[in-house]
């Protein structure tokens, strides 16, 4: 039997990752990856949650390379029935932020420019107190942090936790509104139309015409979630 938690979550700091860059703009979407938050709610290589993972792909205390192991950190989550969907926004803000960054070195060799322009950026980031809402699917209880950081920046952000009902499994073509993983859902459902939202690693659909198994939430009627969704990977 599936637990379904409805988490809301509060941005303490301002929250930072490019989602696209548009010359020396770099835009933050407001939605948050689904991989993001399993790193963010301590899931990946945890032994309280059972989903540790070989030792030279430990997430845990030190990483040798900066290259992504999506697939053997994601992987032991669907062992353990535990799905994460991706942050929706509820409501949010955007802050514009200039950067700039100049040679450290102490002694240089004076040479001529060709041009007086310096080297300098800008980022737009999600706003301080903006809000997104996601849902955790577990086959048994979980205890999930109250505070996570979150993004380039590392920024806190508290975590509201609330179980809902027990759901209903029903089969049936529904739309889900709300963000979600292609590759999650099309190897148990038909996914009839959608929404793109481009972003890194996996770009996420939304406003998801879908045909398939799904939750039906009596205390939320008529929200619906797709049921039967894991991490799956190109080529699995």
């Amino acid at each position: 039997m599936a637990l379904i938690y409805r988490c809301q979550l509060e941005l303490h700091d301002s929250l930072y990752y490019a989602t696209r860059e548009i010359g020396r703009l770099y835009e933050t979407e407001p939605v948050i990856h689904n991989y993001a938050l399993c790193y963010a709610l301590g899931l990946v290589d945890s032994p309280v949650y059972a989903t540790t993972v070989a030792e030279d792909k430990s997430y845990r205390y030190f990483c040798a390379e900066q290259v992504p192991n999506y697939r053997e950190h994601l992987t032991p989550l669907n062992a353990q029935g535990i799905y994460i969907t991706p942050g929706r926004v509820i409501h949010y803000g955007a802050v514009l932020n200039t950067w700039k960054y100049a040679n450290p070195n102490y002694h240089v060799e004076m040479e001529k420019t060709q041009k007086n322009i310096p080297s300098f950026g800008r980022t737009k980031e999600i706003a301080p107190e903006s809000q997104f809402e996601f849902f955790v699917i577990s086959h048994k209880p979980l205890t999930l942090p109250k505070w996570i950081r979150l993004g380039k920046w590392m920024s806190k952000a508290e975590v509201t936790i609330e179980p809902l009902a027990t759901p209903q499994r029903v089969e049936g073509e529904f739309t889900y509104p709300y963000p979600l993983n292609p590759l999650d859902t099309m190897f148990t459902h038909r996914v009839i139309s959608y929404d793109v939202i481009n972003m890194s690693p996996v770009s996420l659909i939304r406003n998801v015409r879908i045909q398939g198994q799904y939750y039906q939430l009596s205390d939320r009627k008529p929200f619906l979630i797709p049921a039967q969704m894991q991490y799956q990977f190109q080529g699995s």
